[in-house]
């Protein structure tokens, strides 16, 4: 599984250029993760060393990582929700403690009703709540927040990287 990392998907203005070829490497390895160098280069037309190299950019710049994602049911995780957060002052110091979070998988800085939004995976019922209640709501400025617990998950893809 392939995604871009977290500044290039927020749009910095330091983002690398990345052409067609490179394009292509991605969906060659949005649809396996662990598809040969060669057989990636037979399909976008480079050598097995040029792809490896590519990769290896693309992974350096940020654009991308390759990692095994897991169906959080299967591994004993089974209860996900989304929390939105008001927070009082500098947002900075409030992300940076989510993000320091196991729990916590996005983090996301927002305009609208909520200043973050983040993504929680928890083993149950009680681990969500320790984790929102005594964790989260206890960070020095969070104001509120509004928990939307997850009933089913019915579509989730890492397929957008190439659109």
């Amino acid at each position: 599984m392939v995604s871009r990392s977290a500044e290039s998907r927020a749009g910095s203005s330091s983002s690398p250029t990345i052409d067609a070829v490179s394009l292509a490497i991605i969906e060659q390895l949005q649809e396996d993760g662990r598809r040969p160098y060669a057989a990636i280069g037979k399909a976008v037309g480079l050598s097995e060393a040029a792809v490896r190299q590519r990769v290896q950019k693309l992974l350096d710049q940020g654009v991308m990582q390759i990692v095994a994602v897991t169906d959080p049911l299967t591994v004993g995780l089974r209860r996900q929700a989304m929390v939105g957060i008001n927070v009082e002052g500098d947002l900075d110091p409030v992300a940076d403690a989510l993000t320091a979070m196991s729990e916590v998988e996005y983090v996301v800085m927002t305009a609208g009703s909520f200043d973050l939004i983040v993504e929680i995976v928890c083993e149950d019922d009680d681990h969500l709540l320790e984790v929102i209640n005594r964790r989260i709501r206890t960070l020095p400025g969070v104001r509120s927040t509004q928990s939307f617990v997850y009933l089913k998950l019915k579509k989730q893809t890492y397929m957008w990287g190439t659109r």
